[in-house]
């Protein structure tokens, strides 16, 4: 089941498995072009694993199209200042709703991986992974001052979008915590590899891989 609701000031996809709850509750943060039937898939796939999924639309209806590459800068101009706070809120309404027990993780992509890591420096998130957080450098030191969660990263090594010794530096921080953390790194894979919507992106064999770790990730922490 699933449905369009508001939590906090964000309105959002939030699906549901079948059966009996509370669930443990994943949070799908949107890439950069905003929250699109990519992201609301994965939301699904998550659904299937037993999960209560809430994909925030944190550019409050506004949408750039797949390699409009110029607006989608724009609402990230636009939105990026004020969504760590918005996610913020939106994670006490959702950890109140009846159909969460309380436990919830984040995940996001690109833009959305930023935002995943700067949700888990002011909510209590019990796990958070990233994929190729687009930005993440910028809160870099928030993450030393204030990580708490356990983290899963993934990277691909042909991402020209993260600037280069980023991700190892990314691995040293977490290091530099003591989070139980795991950073991987794909082979031959660039930025956005997960999104099996655009061909001209996916790599399959990353993906799979990635989703397996995920799986096996929110299961541990959240389950």
């Amino acid at each position: 089941m699933s449905e369009l609701i508001q939590l906090g000031n964000i309105n959002g996809y939030l699906a549901r498995p079948a059966g009996d709850g509370p669930f443990p509750a994943v949070i799908v943060i949107q890439e950069w072009w905003g929250l699109d039937a990519q992201t609301k898939s994965i939301a699904d796939r998550f659904v299937m694993e037993g999960y209560l999924a809430f994909a925030p639309d944190v550019y409050h209806g506004e949408l750039a199209q797949l390699g409009d590459g110029e607006t989608a800068m724009k609402l990230v101009q636009k939105y990026g200042p004020t969504a760590p706070a918005e996610l913020a809120t939106m994670f006490d309404a959702l950890k109140s709703l009846p159909d969460c027990n309380g436990k919830i993780g984040s995940v996001g992509f690109c833009f959305g991986g930023r935002m995943s890591l700067a949700l888990s420096t002011s909510r209590p998130l019990d796990a958070v992974c990233t994929f190729y957080g687009g930005g993440m450098q910028t809160i870099f030191d928030q993450l030393r001052a204030n990580l708490k969660a356990p983290v899963l990263g993934f990277f691909g090594d042909a991402d020209v979008s993260i600037p280069a010794g980023t991700v190892e530096e990314f691995d040293k921080l977490l290091d530099e915590v003591g989070v139980e953390h795991e950073v991987i790194m794909y082979p031959n894979s660039g930025h956005a590899f997960f999104r099996d919507s655009d061909p001209s992106v996916y790599i399959p064999e990353a993906s799979k891989d990635a989703w397996e770790r995920a799986k096996k990730f929110f299961s541990k922490h959240l389950v």
